[in-house]
């Protein structure tokens, strides 16, 4: 029998985690070195696990969706 999804370890269980993940995200999809891009804002959502990260870089803004226990990006959004 494999754990509850509550008692598996999260992947992206702090904040630098996850915006780490989220500028590693951005710099491939949009060929954007990482120095340049701006963590604007970030927020774990309790009940989801996931984490949401605005992020900035030249005039483009985006918010990476991304699963906690997968480690994963679910979703990246323009702005």
């Amino acid at each position: 029998m494999s754990p509850g999804i509550g008692l598996m370890k999260r992947r992206l269980e702090k904040e630098r985690d996850a915006i780490a993940l989220a500028i590693s995200g951005i710099a491939k999809k949009y060929d954007v070195k990482p120095d340049l891009i701006k963590t604007l804002e970030t927020k774990y959502h309790d009940d989801a696990g996931d984490w949401y990260v605005a992020l900035g870089w030249d005039k483009k803004k985006a918010i990476i969706k991304m699963d906690s226990v997968q480690g994963t990006i679910t979703e990246i959004k323009e702005i």
